[in-house]
């Protein structure tokens, strides 16, 4: 486990210091999708044209960096079970979020163990958006349970290791043979119940 309070990176105010963050971020987003969460923080400081002094003013952590990288897509996690809450079919809203939540936990080569960890680690720079996340993805599997239409003894936690080996696979496959779709397909065969009950 991690100890100590972790660095959340936050943009600054002043112009100079947001072009830098800006430019840093971008960067890095580019580095992680071509080379995974290991990529060079040099090169993705020669690519932001900051001095790699400057990244780690922003960034004092690699960690702190990819929490940054990937905080938009947690936040669209979040907001995307916010509205599907409303849906009149829960399963087909549960099933829509967890296609979207395998996505993003596969952006990069190395995010689904980063976030698998960060779930349970309040120390690491990513663990408050994941447990905002997980909630939501729980709060979407209960009102399906409620419904009927999902196996009550499926716990959010489980359906969370589920979704970590979908995006597994998504990131170790080929471009032309992502096994991620039939992967998913056959969790939710095996979580839905096959004679709901009203």
């Amino acid at each position: 486990m991690t100890t100590g309070t972790p660095h959340i990176a936050q943009r600054p105010k002043r112009a100079d210091g947001r072009r830098n963050y800006d430019a840093i971020l971008a960067a890095a987003r580019t580095a992680f999708e071509a080379d995974g969460s290991e990529a060079s923080l040099e090169n993705i400081a020669a690519r932001a044209g900051v001095a790699i002094g400057t990244l780690y003013r922003h960034f004092p952590t690699r960690a702190s960096l990819v929490e940054a990288a990937t905080r938009d897509g947690l936040a669209d996690l979040v907001a995307r079970a916010e509205r599907l809450a409303a849906s009149p079919d829960p399963l087909e809203a549960l099933s829509e979020w967890m296609e979207q939540a395998v996505r993003h936990f596969s952006t990069f080569r190395g995010l689904v163990g980063i976030l698998a960890q960060s779930m349970y680690d309040e120390g690491t720079p990513s663990h408050a958006m994941c447990n905002a996340m997980h909630r939501s993805g729980a709060d979407l599997l209960r009102a399906a349970q409620a419904a009927g239409r999902v196996r009550p003894d499926l716990t959010p936690g489980e359906l969370f290791d589920l979704l970590s080996g979908a995006a597994w696979v998504r990131e170790q496959s080929l471009p032309d043979r992502d096994g991620s779709p039939r992967f998913l397909r056959l969790v939710l065969e095996g979580i839905t119940t096959r004679n709901p009950e009203p």
